[in-house]
């Protein structure tokens, strides 16, 4: 089987779309490259839903969590401190099996027991309650005069925060906001070891990485090939939020403007 052919038979393999059967022997590094490619659709799924719909709900525990009424504050608070004093591992699997007892009470919640929208949904509470409190972080550090101009002008309320405090807050968080979500894709890698299953044996790329490591004995392959995947999301997601940071920048001088930096997370 040529290169062509491995492409057009497992490209789309990770969402039901080619052969069926994985390839048990003679293995390539076109199999390889093209199995572990077709499993990162899953990746960037996770990523891409979570952080969008994320974003809005971060937003949302930022203001909660800066409120004066303790009635929003403090469910804010406590939600961000849930989700950011346990680990995402432990989180996935707690909520596989609240799911799953959900799931013998009230039917409409079998769906969420699969990966494709229960992991979703903890990677969304997740990266929902990081990026909370850079958000609420970044509420911190407007300047009072930005605010005192704002009054000075008869803005208030809702007026006020979509001209002057919600674009200033991205202003301020868009670095930190950035590094959230490259380690947000890094971490739907982790989908694979919680107890929501795949779907099919259509998995993600440690997936079909993981596979080919068990086949071949022989982990220097399959994983590196993962990793310079992930390196070169990480580029594009960078590419990418530092346009965002350009334009969110723009009424700014060149030397004045923040640069976006990688600063990854070795502990979280």
């Amino acid at each position: 089987m040529s290169c062509w052919e491995t492409i057009a038979d497992y490209s789309l393999r990770s969402i039901g779309i080619g052969s069926r059967l994985l390839p048990k022997e003679n293995f390539t590094l076109c199999q390889q490259f093209t199995l572990i490619g077709s499993g990162m659709i899953w990746n960037i799924y996770f990523g891409v839903f979570a952080l969008l719909s994320g974003f809005f709900f971060a937003v949302t525990l930022a203001v909660g969590k800066n409120a004066k009424n303790p009635l929003f504050r403090k469910p804010a608070e406590w939600f961000i401190f849930l989700f950011r004093g346990s680990p995402l591992f432990i989180q996935f699997f707690f909520a596989y099996y609240l799911f799953l007892s959900l799931k013998q009470v009230v039917p409409i919640f079998a769906p969420f027991t699969a990966a494709w929208i229960g992991a979703l949904v903890v990677l969304f509470f997740n990266t929902a309650a990081y990026s909370g409190e850079i958000f609420f972080g970044a509420l911190l550090s407007i300047p009072k005069g930005d605010i005192e101009a704002a009054d000075a002008y008869g803005m208030s309320g809702w007026n006020r925060f979509r001209r002057i405090t919600f674009p200033t807050m991205l202003r301020l968080a868009w670095p930190a906001y950035t590094n959230e979500a490259i380690f947000l894709f890094h971490a739907t890698t982790l989908v694979y070891f919680s107890g929501f299953p795949a779907w099919r044996q259509k998995g993600d790329a440690l997936y079909y990485a993981n596979y080919f490591a068990d086949k071949t004995f022989n982990p220097f392959i399959p994983y590196p090939i993962l990793a310079g995947y992930f390196i070169v999301l990480t580029l594009i997601l960078i590419g990418l939020f530092g346009l965002a940071n350009t334009r969110l920048h723009r009424h700014m001088p060149k030397e004045a403007r923040r640069k976006i930096r990688y600063r990854p997370n070795l502990i979280r």
